[in-house]
């Protein structure tokens, strides 16, 4: 059985991948933090919760390590867990740039990073990243300098890891999204038409796809799912 770990799997895209993954026979491993440890609406015997604080380096590496250790491989890693904060740069602080960059880079990172080293152990694998619009053309960022900027280090990371594993059967992709249709965007833009969203469904669909046969030709892709916007 194959084996996928999902970072943020309270969130609504972290929740609708894990139950994609698991419907494909996936053993599914949904990171959680300490003041949200519990996943609703996802049971079954192919799928476990870690409660691992993604910007402690070591706790990240050592939930790779036991994943690798139960099931001989990693095979998909989904990297969902990250933050968004709007600010310009006439009214963010440094502090305000310094939460983003720890909510959307280093929760990445520091997971990549022993997921990636795995994968070149074992020789293959796919890892997501999410981006944002903002992450890969800053001057979509000018309302939400820290979120775009700390976005931007992901497309990096994943040409660095391209980079490393030319030759190999490992490909780092990364998803970038247009507005997710989800429950809390809904609230926040009640005058907006959600049908011009993309789904987290659609999403996790397409991240599945890149991980067939069908797809193993792809290499560093960037993924654009904007839906109608």
């Amino acid at each position: 059985m194959k084996t996928a770990i999902v970072t943020g799997a309270a969130g609504n895209l972290g929740q609708a991948v894990i139950k994609k993954f698991l419907h494909e026979h996936y053993f599914v491993t949904g990171t959680v933090v300490p003041d949200r440890p519990f996943v609703t609406g996802i049971l079954g015997k192919n799928f476990e919760t870690a409660v691992v604080d993604l910007l402690q380096e070591e706790s990240a590496q050592q939930l790779v390590e036991l994943v690798a250790m139960k099931h001989s491989t990693v095979d998909v890693a989904v990297l969902t867990a990250g933050g968004y904060a709007t600010g310009n740069i006439f009214n963010s602080k440094n502090s305000d740039i310094r939460k983003q960059f720890q909510l959307n880079f280093e929760t990445a990172y520091n997971i990549a990073k022993p997921v990636f080293t795995q994968m070149m152990k074992q020789g293959f694998g796919r890892i997501f990243m999410i981006g944002s619009k903002a992450g890969y053309d800053i001057r979509n960022g000018k309302g939400s300098i820290g979120c775009g900027l700390s976005k931007s280090l992901v497309f990096r990371l994943a040409e660095l890891m391209n980079e490393e594993a030319k030759g190999t059967d490992i490909v780092t992709t990364v998803i970038v999204p247009s507005t997710i249709d989800t429950p809390q965007n809904r609230q926040a833009m009640p005058q907006a038409d959600p049908r011009k969203w993309v789904s987290p469904e659609a999403i996790a669909d397409i991240i599945y796809f890149h991980c067939s046969p069908a797809a193993a030709a792809l290499r560093e892709p960037v993924l654009k799912i904007y839906g109608d916007s």
